[in-house]
C-alpha cells in the first residue's frame, strides 16, 4: 500500500515492508536506523540499525507501552545526522501510530492535528480506532509528563523546526481537504469524549443485564437515540474497522427502526 516511503520530517520515513526492503530507497533517503513493528519484526540490513517490536494490528494492542523506547530511538538518530524509516507491513496504523506519538511528544501538537499532518504527507495513514484511543490517552493523560522527560533526556535545544514542518504538512492536509483533491478521513478519527470506550473486562460488565449495558456511552456518543441504538452502535464503534463504521451504524439504525415498527404493527392488530 503507498507509493514508496513519505518524508514526514527532516530525517524521519514512514512506509510499508517493501519499502523496508528496498536498497535504492533507503539510500536515496540516508536511512541509517528503522523502527520495524509488526507480527514478525526482525533484523534484515546488516547494515541498518534496528529497533523491533512485534505488535498486532488490532484495537486492543497496547502500543503505548513502546511510546518512550520508540520517541528516543528516533529522535537520537535524528540527532546523530542519521534518517530513521517506521514501517509496518502496509504503513497505514501500527508505524503511523508510534509516529503521531513522537511529534506529540517533540511539539506543542495535539493527537488529532499530529495524526492530520501526517496523512498531509502521507495519505494512506489511519491508525484503527483502538490505536486513535491510545494517542488520545496519551495526549489527556501523560504528554506533560513525557515532554518533560524528553528534555530532561535531550536537554539542548533542537536543532530541528518539527513543528513548523508538521503545521505545513496539516495546512497541506486542510487545503486538500477544502479543495476536494483528496478525500476527507477525519470522520474516520476517534469519534468520542475520552474513556468513552471501556476496556473488555469492564465492558462485559457493564453489558450484563444487571448493569444496564454502555450508560456511559449513551451521554456522549448519540443523543436523542433508543436504547437499542445505542448499544448497537457503541459495540460497532469499538470493534469494526474505522472505513465502514458510518455505513454500518446507518444500516443498524435502519434495521433497529425496521424491527420496532414491526413490533408495533403486530401490537395494533
Amino acid at each position: 500500500m503507498g507509493n514508496g516511503m513519505n518524508k514526514i520530517l527532516p530525517g524521519l520515513y514512514i512506509g510499508n515492508f517493501r519499502d523496508a526492503k528496498d536498497l535504492e530507497q533507503l539510500k536515496n533517503n540516508n536511512i541509517t536506523h528503522i523502527v520495524s513493528i509488526h507480527d514478525n519484526a526482525k533484523k534484515i540490513l546488516d547494515n541498518k540499525e534496528y529497533l523491533c517490536i512485534q505488535a498486532s494490528d488490532t484495537p486492543d494492542q497496547d502500543l503505548s507501552i513502546f511510546f518512550p523506547q520508540v520517541i528516543n530511538f528516533i529522535h537520537r538518530a535524528r540527532l546523530e545526522g542519521g534518517g530513521v524509516l517506521v514501517h509496518c507491513l502496509a504503513g497505514v496504523s501500527r508505524s503511523v501510530t508510534i509516529t503521531a506519538a513522537y511529534i506529540m511528544t517533540i511539539t506543542k501538537l495535539g493527537w488529532r492535528d499530529a495524526l492530520n499532518s501526517i496523512r498531509g504527507a502521507r495519505s494512506v495513514a489511519n491508525p484503527n480506532l483502538g490505536f486513535q484511543k491510545q494517542l488520545q490517552n496519551y495526549d489527556s493523560e501523560h504528554i506533560e509528563e513525557e515532554r518533560k522527560k524528553f528534555k530532561a533526556t535531550f536537554p539542548n535545544p533542537s536543532p530541528f523546526n518539527d513543528e513548523e514542518v508538521c503545521r505545513q504538512n496539516l495546512h497541506s492536509y486542510q487545503h486538500f481537504l477544502l479543495t476536494g483533491k483528496d478525500r476527507s478521513k477525519s470522520g474516520d478519527l476517534y469519534p468520542l469524549p475520552h474513556r468513552a470506550y471501556q476496556s473488555s473486562t469492564d465492558q462485559e460488565e457493564k453489558d450484563s443485564p444487571t448493569t444496564g449495558g454502555s450508560k456511559d456511552i449513551t451521554k456522549d456518543a448519540i443523543r436523542g437515540k433508543n436504547a437499542r441504538e445505542v448499544t448497537v452502535t457503541a459495540s460497532l464503534t469499538s470493534a469494526a474497522d474505522s472505513a465502514g463504521l458510518e455505513e454500518e451504524v446507518d444500516k443498524l439504525f435502519v434495521s433497529s427502526r425496521s424491527s420496532a415498527s414491526d413490533s408495533k404493527s403486530k401490537r395494533q392488530l
